[in-house]
């Protein structure tokens, strides 16, 4: 990871305001919620990715707005937008935990015209991701690997995870075992030390976090020297596959949405 870059200026992409329900209703906006972080690197990796998701998206409008941490936080994203208007929020949240199926639902609750979209994950585009993380790397036959992930209060989520585990395992065809680093076990440091146990190769890290921070800087540390990959965000361009799965999702629930309507 390089130097932190600047995070893009999302009015820079978005086109117009989309009109409340007094006005003609329009395309409903794109409201990307994103767990946020202190690290200006984290903070420029998850902007670029909706930078590129905006620019994917010509036509609608795109805010970015943050569950914890940052500023703006959902209640003030939302009070950006004109009343009324059509909003689908698309958590870039790896998996569906607390944040998903509780924050986000009681954040906009009273709130009209809003619609919330999956978590991003398990999705295989984010096992592709994943899998061009670890190519410079330049895994041997005998290594072993494990995936960290954050970890949540909910097993839901952590369910979640062990599924990308398993998708991650069936490309490279080799076990991956499962490191949290946070509310759940086993922890990265004993995942690490338990797949060193006997290992004629070495251990590397697979990173299943979405952008750089607290959680990657932790993940290092309690690889204890093993290599660790990059983050799904970092300084580069975002990947196709995630800004793929960010539109989808927008576009999948925006869909039924209006399909759900009622006519006239």
């Amino acid at each position: 990871m390089g130097t932190a870059r600047t995070p893009p200026d999302l009015a820079a992409y978005t086109p117009g305001t989309p009109r409340g329900q007094n006005g003609g209703v329009t395309t409903p906006a794109l409201l990307a919620i994103s767990h946020g972080t202190a690290s200006p690197e984290g903070q420029a990796a998850v902007a670029g990715l909706v930078a590129a998701v905006a620019a994917r998206l010509p036509d609608v409008v795109v805010r970015l707005g943050h569950v914890d941490v940052q500023q703006p936080d959902v209640a003030a994203s939302l009070d950006a937008l004109p009343v009324d208007a059509p909003v689908v929020i698309v958590p870039l949240l790896l998996s569906a935990g607390y944040h998903v199926r509780v924050d986000l639902k009681e954040q906009t609750a009273g709130r009209t015209g809003i619609s919330i979209a999956s978590a991003l994950g398990p999705d295989p585009r984010l096992v592709d991701a994943l899998l061009a993380r670890l190519a410079p790397l330049e895994l041997a036959a005998d290594d072993r690997v494990v995936l960290a992930v954050a970890g949540s209060s909910d097993d839901r989520a952590n369910d979640d995870c062990r599924r990308v585990a398993a998708m991650l395992g069936e490309r490279l065809g080799r076990p991956v075992g499962v490191g949290f680093l946070a509310a759940a076990d086993p922890r990265l440091a004993a995942a690490v030390a338990d797949a060193r146990q006997g290992a004629p190769g070495r251990v590397v890290v697979a990173n299943y976090l979405l952008a750089p921070g607290y959680f990657h800087d932790l993940a290092v540390r309690e690889a204890d020297g093993c290599p660790v990959a990059r983050p799904l965000l970092d300084d580069d361009a975002p990947a196709a596959s995630l800004v793929d799965i960010v539109v989808d999702r927008y576009r999948t629930t925006a869909a039924a949405a209006s399909a759900a309507a009622p006519a006239g």
